[in-house]
């Protein structure tokens, strides 16, 4: 595929088709990679983006309780003396 080379101000740059952009999940930044003679354009990616919002409000909610208990009622702790 070949992509022209365009002018953005003082620089040049590429664009990425929009068919490009939805097929690698592309959002607001790529890595760039520099790899034997090669230029690599990768998605970036953060897995847990928003994380911390969501269990700020699950606390808030009370929603970030334990399901089961830490302890089960057959357990002893003679092990542990």
């Amino acid at each position: 595929m070949n992509i022209s080379v365009v002018k953005i101000g003082n620089s040049k740059g590429i664009r990425l088709s929009k068919t490009l952009i939805e097929k690698y999940n592309i959002k607001d930044t790529i890595e760039l990679i520099l790899e034997k003679g090669y230029i690599i354009l990768k998605p970036t990616t953060e897995p847990r983006k928003g994380w911390e919002k969501s269990f700020r409000k699950m606390h808030e909610n009370g929603d970030d309780k334990s399901l089961m208990s830490d302890v089960f009622e057959d357990e002893t702790f003679d092990e542990w003396k």
